[in-house]
């Protein structure tokens, strides 16, 4: 019974010290194991491991490649035009014995502070000798490889590898915002003013060559309208000439008839005469018909 009860705590210890040298290596991480701080060992192979018990510990490291939003910057193009521009970061740890001896047991919080500072930094740099028509531009790939190829040297101090940075957002500071607006709406405001003014003077040149065709259609149709009745005129007087000559005492009737028509017209006419007046001597001669 004595030596059961001597060898039961003996294989538990023996167990549980097996047990804590074991460790598990996952895919997606990496693992140092350290020895009173010391890197002894680094783990990247997923699968088991082994370390001293009591006497080794192990420090995990995510291998993925992770994202940094930077806080929103104001940088200072080459023309002097503030600008706030809203950056992220995608990195990975690429060294982890050197991003252990860069950050110590800060970790990631303190690598991501020092990238931040980094990041900020060369932006600031990079943009300063760029125009703001740049930085504003759709087509900023250059600018951000700029940016990502200035700070890989640095970052790789960290143990970092910075795979990309990406610009998300680019805007004026809030207090040149309104002048920013009130100047494009006074551009606005001109270009339209000139579209107004072009109009109104393509207008004037349609009105002017309608009113001008107008002249003439009209000019055209009295000239024409006096040529038909200067040509009526002719015609009703070689009429008139034929019946006159053909017989002039029918003619003297009948401008005498027309004569009397006009002269007697309407309901309400009065004639006082004489009873000699020359204007019935035609109705007086009895030899005419």
């Amino acid at each position: 019974m004595k030596k059961t009860a001597f060898i039961i705590p003996v294989v538990v210890l023996a167990t549980v010290t097996a047990l804590s040298s074991v460790f598990i290596v996952d895919e997606r991480e990496s693992a140092l194991v350290l020895q009173f701080g010391q890197v002894k060992s680094v783990k990247e192979e997923p699968g088991l491991a082994f370390k001293i018990p009591l006497i080794q510990e192990v420090v995990r490291y995510d291998d993925r490649i992770l994202s940094r939003d930077i806080d929103p910057l104001e940088v200072t193009p080459s023309d002097d035009r503030r600008l706030v521009v809203d950056a992220f970061a995608r990195y990975r740890i690429a060294d982890v014995v050197r991003f252990r001896q860069a950050v110590g047991t800060g970790g990631i919080a303190t690598a991501e502070t020092r990238l931040d500072s980094l990041l900020r930094s060369t932006m600031r740099e990079v943009m300063g000798s760029v125009s703001s028509n740049d930085i504003l531009s759709t087509d900023r790939a250059a600018l951000m490889l700029r940016i990502r190829n200035s700070a890989i040297a640095e970052a790789s101090n960290l143990g970092l590898e910075i795979v990309d940075v990406r610009l998300k957002r680019t805007d004026l500071p809030d207090q040149n915002l309104e002048a920013t607006f009130a100047r494009m709406r006074a551009e606005r405001e001109r270009e339209a003013a000139d579209e107004i003014a072009r109009g109104e003077e393509a207008a004037q040149r349609v009105r002017a060559q309608a009113d001008r065709t107008v002249v003439e259609l009209v000019s055209d149709a009295q000239r024409e309208a006096e040529i038909a009745r200067g040509q009526a005129d002719a015609e009703r007087n070689r009429v008139f000439a034929e019946a006159f000559g053909a017989d002039p005492e029918f003619f003297e009737f009948y401008r005498s008839l027309n004569a009397y028509k006009k002269a007697l017209s309407g309901g309400n006419t009065s004639m006082v005469l004489s009873p000699d007046s020359e204007f019935f001597n035609y109705l007086k001669q009895a030899d005419r018909p």
